[in-house]
């Protein structure tokens, strides 16, 4: 197996992570027919990569990122014991590594960051039909904790 390397995003690496956005919206749309037609941008990803309340994180093999993740602190609910939490997020892998447990990499780079910022508090949403993230996300250590429902637009569910 290829050495994986996990490294903080910089803005050289820009390009790729814009790319990998795309991808993800893209995978994303079958889960969900709210999402509007392109352009779509998810994220102000040069923000987040020069912003100190978010990590960016990549992982490299032979020079080349293959994968990403995100997290941001975030406002939790007023009635919540804790007043903010880590958001996971822009996880993406390219298609040819996948099943390499390079999101497990990625996972446990962001949680080592929450941690080192006093946040135990960790959280991310999926889509409940995206079953190969959940299990992945099940097996890095997260847990269901809430099904957010919806009523589709024109009650079919078409949208």
């Amino acid at each position: 197996m290829e050495e994986i390397t996990i490294r903080n995003a910089t803005l050289s690496d820009l390009d790729v992570l814009l790319t990998f956005e795309q991808e993800l919206v893209k995978a994303e749309r079958p889960f969900d027919k709210t999402i509007r037609g392109d352009p779509v941008c998810y994220y102000d990803l040069k923000g987040m990569i020069l912003d100190n309340k978010v990590a960016v994180v990549v992982a490299e093999t032979n020079n080349t990122v293959v994968s990403c993740g995100a997290a941001v602190i975030k406002q939790a609910r007023s009635y919540l014991d804790h007043k903010e939490y880590a958001n996971f997020g822009f996880m993406y892998t390219l298609p040819a590594y996948r099943g390499m447990r390079i999101n497990k990499k990625i996972l446990d780079s962001l949680r080592e960051w929450a941690m080192s910022k006093g946040y135990n508090e960790m959280r991310l949403t999926v889509y409940s039909d995206n079953i190969p993230a959940i299990k992945a996300y099940e097996k890095a250590g997260f847990v269901s904790h809430i099904l957010e429902m919806r009523i589709p637009r024109d009650r079919t569910g078409n949208s």
